[in-house]
């Protein structure tokens, strides 16, 4: 395998979705398919570390991985966001390096940090909520819960669309297409995938990966191409 996970962990932040760690063992491509999430992440390679700010992604693409490179990744919750640096700026794009001061530190909103770990993420994104770098929109948050939020419709689209960079259309479409791809690597036959996600039959589901996935659901089960981080979820979670 191109890519090897070390760590995989869901957060009991209510401002992280998922705390990751990897490694290469040879240079290659990947397939990075779409998400809903933006990212901090920590790459080592060549002894040099380098902090980026990685937005969601509506496309799928191909990225180059080096060898022997690591990494460690911050998996921030949809709804979650930086004040000062609106997700549209990180959006389908290859992020934002953050200048490294040393071999543990780098600079943020003018300041000093010490880079995370696996550890002690937690408390580092504790630290950035503190100084106000990070937050967490309430009205964005209801509306992921299916909850009635206290502004209008059309202001909770715009409101929404500004703090995650893409409609809940779109939002739903990529969770409901990550999914299914899970079930698929899981073995889970491609009938059952369509009727288990709603996907109005196997076309449908077939458009709905090539689009955000990048790949045909035969060439999923297939497993030829290295895909981006694909965690297990519990269930499609906006139905």
């Amino acid at each position: 395998m191109l890519i090897s996970f070390d760590n995989d962990r869901p957060s009991d932040s209510p401002y992280i979705e998922r705390i990751w760690s990897s490694h290469s063992g040879r240079p290659g491509v990947f397939l990075s398919v779409a998400c809903i999430h933006w990212e901090l992440v920590i790459t080592r390679l060549q002894g040099r570390s380098i902090v980026t700010l990685r937005g969601p992604e509506t496309r799928p693409s191909e990225w180059l991985c080096p060898a022997d490179g690591e990494w460690l990744g911050i998996r921030f919750k949809a709804g979650t966001f930086m004040p000062q640096l609106p997700v549209h700026g990180l959006m389908d794009n290859p992020g934002v390096n953050l200048p490294q001061l040393s071999k543990r530190t780098f600079l943020l909103d003018g300041k000093q940090w010490e880079f995370p770990t696996v550890e002690n993420a937690e408390t580092f994104v504790s630290r950035l909520v503190s100084k106000g770098l990070v937050a967490r929109d309430p009205e964005v948050t209801a509306a992921l819960r299916g909850e009635p939020t206290a502004v209008s419709t059309r202001s909770a689209q715009r409101r929404f669309r500004q703090v995650t960079g893409m409609t809940f259309t779109q939002l739903r479409q990529i969770e409901r297409a990550r999914h299914a791809v899970g079930l698929l690597k899981e073995g889970v036959p491609i009938a059952d995938v369509v009727w288990r996600c709603g996907f109005y039959d196997h076309a449908h589901l077939t458009r709905s990966l090539q689009r955000w996935i990048g790949l045909a659901p035969t060439d999923v089960v297939r497993g030829d191409t290295q895909l981006s981080f694909l965690y297990k979820t519990e269930g499609f979670p906006l139905g």
